[in-house]
């Protein structure tokens, strides 16, 4: 069984996301993880789990939303939300300079906020990562230092560098459909490099469709295509890299297991 471990089903209109859902059992990837990116979003992700089964739910605001609803919420407003039994982490958060929206010191604002909530917590944050890797990696290892928290890079298309700087702090790397298009050669070259024990995968669905997808609507049941590749990277079967992408999934994740 595989897990998307980041995808955003409130993309998805009834009754086509009980379709979605179908498929994506039907297709072999048995649990999902539903992403916070705003608070009020977190909140219909938390409906969203709490009425299907094999749903989870993250709580958060993404770093292109920081500020957008009124003050960065405080640690403690985001860690209370996580109180909810579906709740298994806190995310998505992070930085991004690529979008270029939100105020640099906004996004460190929003995000320390976060990263606050998951040493508070003990929940494992969900992190998007766009154009920032010093910044990002800085704010990782100064945070961690201080009281460690564990994380998950998500969607990972940074460098090398930030890889490595994640890892040496205990960091998880989970790749998206990316990975597979044409192009990634240096991705595919980073993505073989991580160690098996710290690799998930996801589709950031409805975004990000794989090869040979590309640019229809992308959908947790094709979280298969994206651990196929991954598959070849580290020469295993696709059953095997499904049954370590889950179990590695459900050690991040120990309030989903």
């Amino acid at each position: 069984m595989l897990i998307d471990s980041h995808c955003h089903l409130d993309h998805f209109e009834e009754p086509e996301r009980t379709a979605v859902i179908a498929r994506a059992v039907a297709a072999g990837v048995g649990q999902m993880v539903t992403i916070g990116t705003s608070m009020a979003q977190s909140r219909q992700a938390i409906a969203m789990a709490e009425a299907v089964a094999n749903v989870w739910a993250c709580v958060g605001v993404h770093p292109d939303h920081a500020g957008t609803e009124g003050p960065v919420p405080a640690a403690e407003t985001i860690a209370a939300m996580t109180a909810h039994p579906r709740v298994i982490g806190i995310g998505e958060t992070g930085l991004d300079y690529f979008h270029d929206t939100v105020a640099p010191e906004v996004q460190a604002a929003n995000f320390t906020a976060h990263i606050r909530a998951a040493q508070m917590t003990g929940l494992p944050l969900a992190i998007h990562a766009r154009a920032a890797d010093e910044d990002m990696a800085a704010m990782l290892e100064a945070a961690y230092a201080a009281a460690p928290f564990s994380f998950l890079l998500h969607c990972f298309s940074s460098g090398p560098e930030l890889a490595a700087r994640a890892l040496a702090i205990g960091g998880y790397v989970s790749f998206s459909g990316i990975v597979t298009f044409p192009k990634s050669d240096a991705l595919r070259a980073i993505a073989r490099d991580i160690p098996p024990g710290r690799l998930l995968v996801e589709t950031d669905s409805p975004y990000l469709a794989p090869v040979p997808l590309r640019g229809r609507r992308n959908e947790p049941a094709n979280t298969v295509h994206t651990a196929k590749v991954l598959a070849v990277l580290h020469g295993m079967s696709e059953a095997a890299m499904a049954d370590l992408t889950s179990a590695n999934f459900r050690r991040l994740f120990a309030k989903a297991a």
